[in-house]
């Protein structure tokens, strides 16, 4: 292939691109995993579920994949013949040590021992630790599906790109959290979601493609909107809902990897730029009996019936809407930084005054000029005038 047909592949829509049947993708995954070492067993586990992720609609953390596990493979980065073990283990609770070996391993063995334990004693949490990148969070949570249970999964992202509340250090990841609830004629509810209004895969992706970025993915450290996914490494992903989409990438970081005594912080491993180092990447997952709240049959029923109501909601009338996330960021952030940051003097600021800060009045307004944008927000002098009056 030509390098400009080689271009002209990768700037092509996803409608535009080629079909492969599932089953032959499968094969042909499952043959380039031996290659690198996997037995033959383990290698058509990792296959399934790579490509049951494209499947799915996750195609940024399916096959698409493929390529940076064999060089992490090859360059011993991933153990391909891994002693995956229960090293801690309770009625209720285990802990597995993945022995660096392939993520989707670790996070099967891991959920169907969840499973097991869901069905003894009503509820299985299990943690990992010296895992991998294991794709998307659905496929781990709705393992519990099949035996009417409640899965619930958490993972620490493979790389940060995000940085805590009003810094500029990129210190957390795209940390995922996914919860799947069975249902008995409706499709199962299930959340598979980062912390960040886009994960990194996606970026990658319109990197690949030759694509920019919507507004609102990510911004500059000059606090700009940052569309041009080749400069991706020089900016900040967006978290969702401003700082609680910090602190969830921040407790599920915490309960997927310190809790496990994974990878969390500065230690986390960028699987992309050091392929032959081991990630120690951490996850959680949780089986839920719903036989031990209520019988299964009634509450699928009852999970149908919230399905089709939602469904059937009445919908918004058809009318021009501005997107928030269309808006410039330092605008949307000001008014939250002022709700998060107690004035210096000491003392909880009175919440209806805190509000009349966050409203976008003439003195919001103001105070925006006198703001660097983005994470690492000035109060303005301005501002601080208000706050040392109570306003």
């Amino acid at each position: 292939m030509s390098g400009q047909v080689a271009t002209d592949a990768n700037r092509a829509s996803s409608s535009d691109a080629p079909r492969v049947a599932p089953a032959a993708l499968a094969a042909f995954v499952k043959r380039a995993l031996e290659a690198a070492g996997l037995s033959s067993e383990n290698a058509d586990i990792v296959a399934g579920l790579m490509v049951e992720a494209d499947l799915r609609g996750s195609d940024t953390h399916g096959v698409i994949r493929l390529p940076l596990y064999l060089r992490r493979l090859k360059a011993g980065g991933i153990k391909a013949r891994a002693d995956i073990r229960i090293v801690e283990e309770r009625p209720a609770t285990a802990l597995v040590d993945g022995d660096n070996g392939m993520g989707h391993l670790v996070m099967r063995f891991a959920a169907m021992t969840a499973i097991a334990k869901a069905k003894q004693a009503g509820i299985g949490w299990v943690g990992a630790r010296m895992s991998n990148h294991a794709g998307p969070a659905a496929l781990y949570a709705m393992m519990p599906l099949a035996h009417d249970m409640i899965g619930l999964y958490l993972a620490v992202g493979s790389n940060n790109h995000l940085p805590p509340w009003g810094s500029t250090e990129n210190l957390l990841g795209t940390n995922p959290i996914a919860i799947a609830i069975p249902s008995e004629e409706e499709a199962p509810v299930v959340l598979d979601m980062a912390p960040t209004v886009a994960a990194f895969g996606k970026v990658r992706l319109k990197m690949q493609r030759g694509e920019a970025m919507p507004v609102g993915w990510m911004i500059g450290r000059d606090g700009k909107p940052l569309t041009d996914p080749k400069r991706a490494e020089e900016g900040l992903l967006l978290p969702i809902g401003d700082y609680k989409g910090y602190g969830l990438s921040l407790l599920v970081g915490l309960l997927a990897g310190t809790l496990n005594q994974a990878a969390f912080g500065r230690e986390v491993i960028d699987f992309v730029k050091e392929p032959g180092k081991a990630a120690n990447t951490g996850h959680a997952v949780v089986a839920l009996s719903v036989d031990a709240f209520a019988p299964a049959a009634l509450f699928k029923r009852q999970v149908d019936a919230a399905v089709r109501a939602m469904r059937g909601a009445h919908l918004a009338s058809r009318r021009t809407k501005s997107s928030q996330a269309a808006r410039p960021y330092a605008a949307r952030y000001s008014g939250a930084q002022a709700v998060a940051r107690q004035p210096r003097g000491g003392g909880a600021r009175p919440r209806h005054r805190a509000a009349r800060l966050t409203r976008g009045g003439a003195r919001a307004r103001r105070s925006h000029r006198h703001r660097p944008l983005g994470p690492g927000v000035r109060v303005s002098p301005a501002e601080r005038g208000l706050r040392s009056r109570g306003l």
